[in-house]
């Protein structure tokens, strides 16, 4: 019998560093787990590569994704979706391996829901001014769009009573490792470990 892989959840509001903390934790040398690159609307920014980073897609193509049943979760965020193709997850989880999903707070819900013993972690800044300043820093969007993002930070924050851990980022290597801990102590939930168990003991 496979022992089924775990459902790596991170989220948090836009400019909180998802993305800056997964790839740190990924290039950890006893990082054992599969990312799963989401879909986006939304033009690449400077460096960032279809296939790696995220598939590029025009809206059209996913939103036929999405009458196809073919998204574990989509959101639609500052005019742009944001989603997560569903088969690469199920064939990955259904092999063994844990796979890592790094994706929006709403999408995020939507996993929650249909897969309630994933392990759902919310990144969050220290305060929302150091989220403005690195918004700001990061050049990518005008302040309008920063504004509607600070906005809508705000609202995200209030829901990470939804989640089950909660990472401050104020330092990339401290919330690496906090999510490290986090992993290896869901690795030995009895709820996660047990059906192993009771195979080897023949139980129904």
């Amino acid at each position: 019998m496979v022992k089924k892989g775990m459902l790596i959840v991170l989220s948090g509001p836009s400019g909180v560093g998802k993305g800056t903390v997964r790839k740190a934790l990924f290039e950890e040398p006893d990082a054992d787990f599969s990312y799963s690159i989401s879909m986006t609307t939304r033009q690449p920014r400077p460096g960032e590569r279809d296939g790696i980073d995220y598939y590029f897609v025009s809206k059209e193509e996913f939103e036929e994704n999405i009458r196809n049943g073919e998204m574990l979760e989509y959101a639609k965020y500052v005019d742009n979706y944001y989603g997560t193709p569903l088969k690469y997850v199920n064939q990955t989880l259904e092999s063994g391996q844990d796979v890592f999903l790094e994706i929006e707070v709403n999408g995020a819900m939507q996993v929650r829901a249909v897969a309630p013993d994933a392990v759902f972690v919310f990144l969050t800044p220290p305060d929302l001014i150091e989220l403005k300043h690195r918004l700001i820093g990061r050049g990518t969007d005008d302040m309008s769009v920063i504004d509607k993002r600070i906005k809508q930070a705000a609202t995200e924050i209030r829901m990470m009573r939804n989640y089950d851990y909660a990472v401050v980022n104020d330092q990339v290597d401290n919330a690496v490792e906090a999510i490290k801990t986090i992993i290896k102590s869901e690795r030995l939930r009895v709820t996660r470990v047990m059906p192993e168990y009771e195979s080897m003991l023949g139980d129904d």
